[in-house]
């Protein structure tokens, strides 16, 4: 039997039984290529419709001191929209546990190395922040500002993605307005466990139907696909069948292994750049 081409989902190690290993292991990072879902969604090679990053919060960070002793952290790893792969979360979390029984002289080479593997893996730079708690580091967690969305009154009856819900009103007068909902859910591309999430949508331009867009949100519920991919494809629809001036779209995503997602992506650099702070369920 031929094994399973490299770099794919389904040759990750998502739904697989896998052995913990606890010594320093890059080689367990499993990166996926970006373009492959892009293509779905009609975004060409090397002309992308946005910028931004994908935003990991990791909670179960630790290593060994250069005498033996254990060290526990908490990291952030930005990862740029325009690299050419991201990375499967799994692999992720077993790579960071692989720096469990590792001796590091210091905390900033905790931070190189995980910089320069990530880098590696996701085939551009990428940003790393590690916080020892003995340092006392605060973590702030609230609601992002905007109107929300949940409370409208609505029948939905479409659990799969569905642009032809999204319209704008083109007579009206333009609008600025921030637009929030808890009510995003998907499901992993490969195992089909359920992936729950806030989505936060901020643009300038006609006003949107805030009920259709509710329901379009509602209909990514049965919809399997990876986090990254399931905001370029909210930012992309929004984009066409609402044609905003300027558009942002994140999603904070609850965590999962001690890893929580956070992809961003905004028409422009600078507009609705969100910061780091921490939804209620995560």
């Amino acid at each position: 039997m031929s094994s399973l081409p490299k770099n794919t989902p389904e040759a990750s190690p998502l739904g697989k039984a896998v052995a913990y290993c606890s010594h320093y292991a890059p080689g367990l990072l499993h990166p996926i290529p970006r373009q492959g879902k892009r293509d779905e969604i009609g975004i060409a090679e090397g002309v992308l419709p946005f910028v931004g990053e994908d935003l990991w919060n990791a909670y179960e960070l630790s290593w060994l001191n250069a005498r033996g002793k254990p060290v526990v952290a908490i990291g952030s790893l930005r990862v740029p929209v325009d690299s050419p792969n991201l990375i499967e979360s799994k692999s992720l979390k077993l790579y960071l546990n692989s720096f469990n029984q590792t001796r590091f002289a210091d905390i900033e080479a905790v931070r190189a190395t995980i910089a320069q593997d990530l880098g590696a893996a996701a085939g551009a730079p990428v940003t790393v922040a590690i916080e020892s708690l003995d340092r006392r580091p605060a973590r702030e967690v609230g609601y992002p500002a905007g109107e929300l969305l949940d409370t409208l009154d609505i029948d939905i009856d479409c659990y799969q993605p569905t642009p032809g819900l999204l319209r704008a009103d083109m007579q009206a007068a333009p609008v600025s307005e921030t637009l929030v909902s808890h009510l995003l859910k998907s499901n992993c591309l490969v195992t089909g466990q359920p992936d729950w999430g806030t989505v936060v949508i901020r643009y300038e331009g006609a006003p949107i139907a805030r009920e259709g867009l509710l329901r379009y949100i509602v209909s990514f519920r049965e919809h399997n696909e990876f986090h990254e991919q399931c905001v370029e494809r909210i930012y992309t629809d929004i984009q066409r069948q609402c044609a905003p001036v300027r558009l942002a779209v994140w999603a904070r995503y609850t965590r999962r292994g001690g890893l929580d997602i956070n992809p961003f992506r905004t028409s422009e650099a600078g507009f609705a750049a969100p910061g780091n702070l921490g939804e209620v369920r995560q």
